[in-house]
């Protein structure tokens, strides 16, 4: 199974930095997206840490471990280290990141998530959330407080309750599926999916990849574009990160 890719991150219209990473390492069929957060460019170490890590220790343990195990271990590793790095540097205290990342195993590809950086399904038209957040707003739906609708106006949006690299040790949320030719995979951080609706996100990949059998590396590097350009255009409060890779 063929992978075409295209990712890109930016710092949005309120933002001073970008504390988003991204990673998209073709070799091993690997894509994140890192949303870093702390004072004293806490943020932008830890995600750019977890976008060099991961990638890293797939490729030096990637012919003893399985997909599952890679995609769940790296995470857990990156913790490890932006955790101590920060124990290490007291102005680094509390800084951590999320992830969302997906790694291709043959017909079969295996998304984690931590934080409430996302990873979607679209295939056939339709867009589906494989991530679930971990928010505390997420929590509150869990209870039926509210319904998605109610949950955009809670001023605790933003309050994560599990982060990468904040305590010692983590849970990773390991989601497996199967992969049918031209499924459509899109990872991307809170500034995309806070500010841009999932019927729209869905509209503009379906603009520029009406039939993903033809689809082409400018298509979907148009489609990453479009999307950021959308966030921005919606506000760009949060940095903005986005990565679709697309099983041909």
């Amino acid at each position: 199974m063929t992978i075409l890719a295209s990712g890109a991150t930016d710092i949005g219209q309120k933002r001073k930095t970008n504390q988003d990473s991204i990673c998209v390492y073709g070799k091993r069929h690997f894509f994140a997206v890192a949303d870093g957060m702390g004072g004293h460019n806490g943020g932008d170490i830890a995600s750019q840490m977890s976008v060099k890590l991961m990638p890293e220790f797939i490729e030096n343990n990637f012919e003893d471990l399985s997909a599952a195990e890679l995609i769940k271990e790296s995470i857990q590793f990156v913790n490890s280290s932006i955790y101590d790095h920060a124990t290490e540097h007291e102005e680094l205290k509390g800084m951590g990141t999320t992830i969302s990342a997906v790694i291709f195993d043959g017909a079969n590809v295996n998304i984690a998530n931590v934080g409430d950086s996302r990873t979607y399904l679209i295939s056939k038209n339709k867009l589906y959330q494989m991530t679930r957040d971990h928010s505390l707003v997420q929590e509150k739906l869990n209870m039926g407080i509210y319904d998605r609708e109610g949950a955009k106006a809670d001023p605790q949006k933003n309050v994560l309750i599990r982060t990468v690299g904040f305590e010692p040790d983590v849970s990773v949320d390991v989601y497996h599926y199967k992969v049918a030719r031209n499924d459509m995979f899109l990872i991307c951080s809170d500034g995309l999916h806070g500010k841009v609706s999932d019927e729209d996100i869905l509209y503009i990949v379906n603009k520029h990849i009406k039939d993903p059998t033809t689809a082409t590396q400018e298509m979907i590097d148009q489609t990453v574009q479009e999307l950021i350009d959308q966030a921005n255009a919606n506000g760009g409060q949060d940095n903005i990160s986005v990565i679709i890779a697309l099983a041909k």
